[in-house]
C-alpha cells in the first residue's frame, strides 16, 4: 500500500513525467521501493526467527501455567518415538530395520509416564517392556526404568520368558526425551530449532509430520519475501503513467493482493503437507508467482 500510494502520488503530480523526460527510466524509478522491500524482507525473516518464537513460547506458557497446567515445554503426551537400524540376520546379511518403538503416555518434567518399550534388535527375538516411570540417566547414558515389567519372546521355540524389576537400565538414545520436549507448533520454534524437530520426527517414523515441518521450514525463509513481492506489486501499479490512485483505492486493492496471497499460499501449503508438491515448491511457488506478475506489470508500465 505504502509503494503504490507513494508512485501513485508523484504519477498523479506528474512527476514520474518529468522524470521520464530526462531520461530515467521506469525500472530506475521503482529501484527505492524494492531496495527497500529488500530490506524489509530480511528484517522480518529475523524478527521472525529470533523474537517472535521466544515471545509465542513466553506466551504460551504464561497462559498455561494461568490455567493452571504444566508448562508446555516440560510435560507432553501421547509421546511416540520409533527407531531403525541394522539386524543382523541368521543367514549372516545386515538388514535395515524397526527395531524399538517407545511410547510413553504422559511426559512430566523430565519423567515418562507409563512406559512401553518393543525391542526388534534382534533377529528371531521379540522383546516387551512396561514400567511405571522412566527417565534418562545422564550418568550412566541410558534409560533408568522403575517398577516395571520384562517379557521375551523366542520366535523359533514360541517360548516366553519374563522378570518383574524394580529398576532397569535399557541402552537406548535420548531421541525419545527430545520428541517428548518437542513444541507442537512452528511458530514458537526457530529455523534451528524446526530443523532439529524435522530431523528427529523423521528418525521417530512420524512422516507426515515430519513432511509439514519441511514446509513450515521453507516458508519460514519464502513469508519474509512477500515484502519484495508487494513492494514490486504495488510499484508496478502506482508508476504507470497518468496513475491515480486514492487511499480508499489503495486500500482496497492491497486488501484484493494480500487475500488472493494467503489464499494461494494456504492452498500450495496444504499440497505441501499432503505429499502432492514437495517442501520447496509448496512453499516458494507463491513468491515466485508473486514476483512474475510484478515484473510483468512493471514491463507494462514500461511501454
Amino acid at each position: 500500500m505504502a509503494t503504490l500510494l507513494a508512485y501513485s502520488r508523484l504519477s498523479g503530480s506528474s512527476e514520474l513525467t518529468a522524470l521520464r523526460s530526462v531520461g530515467v527510466t521506469t525500472r530506475r524509478m521503482v529501484h527505492p521501493a524494492l531496495i527497500l522491500a529488500l530490506a524489509m524482507s530480511l528484517v522480518t525473516f529475523i524478527f521472525n526467527d529470533v523474537i517472535v518464537p521466544r515471545a509465542n513460547l513466553m506466551a504460551t506458557t504464561t497462559l498455561e501455567q494461568a490455567l493452571g497446567k504444566a508448562i508446555s515445554t516440560e510435560s507432553g503426551d501421547n509421546t511416540l518415538y520409533s527407531r531403525f537400524g541394522r539386524v543382523k540376520q541368521e543367514n549372516g546379511e545386515d538388514v535395515k530395520q524397526l527395531t524399538h518403538i517407545f511410547y510413553a503416555r504422559k511426559f512430566r518434567n523430565g519423567q515418562m509416564i507409563d512406559v512401553t518399550l518393543l525391542d526388534f534388535s534382534r533377529d528371531g527375538n521379540r522383546q516387551m517392556l512396561y514400567a511405571k516411570q522412566g527417565r534418562w540417566n545422564e550418568a550412566e547414558a541410558m534409560w533408568e526404568f522403575n517398577d516395571g515389567r520384562i517379557v521375551n519372546l523366542d520366535e523359533s521355540t514360541g517360548t516366553t520368558t519374563s522378570a518383574n524389576f524394580d529398576r532397569y537400565l535399557y541402552p537406548l538414545t535420548k531421541d525419545p526425551m527430545e520428541v517428548a520436549k518437542l513444541p507442537t507448533d512452528a511458530s514458537i520454534m526457530t529455523v534451528g530449532q524446526a530443523r532439529r524437530a524435522e530431523r528427529l520426527l523423521k528418525q521417530s517414523g512420524n512422516a507426515k509430520e515430519a513432511r509439514r515441518l519441511r514446509v513450515r521450514i521453507q516458508e519460514k525463509f519464502a513469508f519474509p519475501a512477500i515484502c519484495l513481492v508487494f513492494g514490486l506489486i504495488g510499484s508496478s501499479i502506482g508508476v504507470r503513467p497518468n496513475s491515480r490512485t486514492s487511499r480508499s483505492q489503495g486500500f482496497g486493492i492491497s486488501v484484493l493482493l494480500i487475500f488472493g496471497y494467503y489464499l494461494m499460499s494456504f492452498i500450495f501449503s496444504s499440497l505441501g503437507i499432503t505429499g502432492a508438491l514437495v517442501p520447496f515448491l509448496a512453499a516458494w511457488i507463491p513468491v515466485i508467482i508473486g514476483l512474475s506478475c510484478g515484473l510483468w506489470l512493471l514491463r507494462e508500465a514500461s511501454r
